[in-house]
């Protein structure tokens, strides 16, 4: 899988497998992994570049013969009874639509995922399924070998209309021509109040330079977290950041690691240092501290006055897909306001669909009131994506941060 790659891409993709977001279960964290690389890493890596089919091509569909449809997602992403033998909001579209849904949670990492599929994508067959789950950064590779689909909005309209704005317009997808999101993750401050004795955390600066919490800081081992976490406390925009930016944010960082402010890099395992105080404060993704929240009231969040990182899993129909119609109207279904609110209720991480709070209300007050899951008008104007890179870009970039954590 990783023969090819320039050395700081392959160690990247390594430490994300190994302790990152990709290498963790749904329902503790999202795999988000490392971003886009350009067509001639996919290339080195046995994957064809896909060469005028950049747009995506539609297959034959037989949705209106054949009533069904195959829905690959993340373990533990979807609602469920509690008995753990129905899925409500599935069985719910079943039964209004008449499309039987065979759904499997067998995507446990989007590298591992990829690998699965790529030879039938490669060589122009189906991957026997016709909707997949996929980070932003991996759907958009699939975007630009062609390998996903482009939607019909005849068959979207409650996404078209629903979608929340700052969702609406990539860089990877303009228009959301070939996707739309399932899920968002924001990554964000978080602190143990005990730890702190009772001092809030509320900017990567503090993080960095408060001599309090010298020695139990832990910054993330995901290059796009921590440098864009850093990149907003500097003042600039992970979404259109230069590479003069991107040093200035290493260094900023590295004066931390010399100081031994910083603790660590860590990929999830944070979680439990930030429940033992052994870890103060640190950048944390916002899926684990719902969680962590309900086991703890000392761990607080912050969203930093110069603002956090989101991005998103998203649907997308994959080439050869036999039952793209279907599919849309199972991507469709998953933007009314009151499946959108059930779906939510169980997941816990930011919903895409707008008009859901008063649903939530109806389901659980706290979930409806959690920023985390909802956020408020506030939270949502300190969101940032951050951009994508190309492939000497991605090479340079994890080469400088594998050197910054030791990796």
């Amino acid at each position: 899988m990783f023969e090819g790659l320039s050395e700081p891409v392959r160690t990247a993709w390594e430490r994300s497998l190994a302790g990152g977001r990709a290498s963790l279960s749904r329902r503790r964290v999202l795999g988000a992994g490392l971003g886009v690389a350009g067509a001639a890493a996919l290339t080195a890596c046995g994957i064809p570049a896909a060469a005028g089919n950049r747009g995506g091509v539609r297959s034959d569909d037989l949705s209106d013969k054949d009533k069904s449809l195959v829905f690959s997602n993340w373990q533990l992403y979807i609602d469920m009874s509690d008995d753990e033998k129905h899925m409500p909001t599935l069985e719910a579209f079943e039964k209004k639509t008449g499309i039987k849904v065979k759904y499997t949670d067998d995507i446990t990492d989007n590298v591992e995922f990829f690998a699965k599929i790529k030879p039938q994508l490669a060589a122009g067959q189906s991957t026997g399924r016709d909707l997949v789950v996929l980070t932003d950064w991996m759907a958009a590779r699939m975007i630009r070998l062609g390998w996903a689909q482009p939607l019909d909005p005849t068959y979207l309209p409650n996404a078209f209309t629903n979608l929340e704005q700052r969702f609406r317009n990539p860089d990877w997808d303009p228009g959301r021509a070939h996707s739309y999101p399932w899920q968002g993750i924001a990554t964000v401050i978080a602190y143990n109040e005990k730890a702190t004795k009772g001092k809030k955390v509320a900017s990567i600066s503090q993080l960095l330079d408060d001599p309090s919490l010298k020695g139990r800081v832990a910054m993330l081992s995901e290059m796009r977290d921590t440098i864009g976490m850093t990149l907003l406390d500097l003042g600039k925009r992970p979404e259109s950041f230069t590479a003069d930016d991107f040093d200035a944010a290493v260094a900023r960082v590295q004066k931390a690691v010399d100081s031994k402010q910083i603790r660590q890099f860590t990929g999830n395992e944070y979680t439990d240092g930030l429940a033992s105080g052994n870890i103060a404060a640190c950048v944390a993704w916002a899926g684990d501290l719902v969680q962590l929240q309900a086991d703890n009231p000392e761990i607080k969040f912050v969203i930093p006055d110069a603002g956090y990182l989101y991005s998103t899993d998203n649907m997308l129909v994959p080439a050869g897909s036999k039952h793209r119609k279907n599919a849309e109207l199972l991507m469709d279904w998953y933007y009314r306001p009151a499946v959108a609110a059930e779906l939510s209720a169980w997941v816990n991480y930011i919903t895409p669909c707008s008009g859901v709070y008063e649903e939530l209300l109806k389901i659980d007050k706290d979930v409806a009131d959690n920023p985390l899951i909802i956020p408020n008008a506030e939270m949502k104007a300190k969101a940032h994506p951050f951009r994508s890179l190309t492939a000497d870009e991605e090479t340079a970039f994890e080469g400088k941060f594998a050197k910054l954590i030791g990796a």
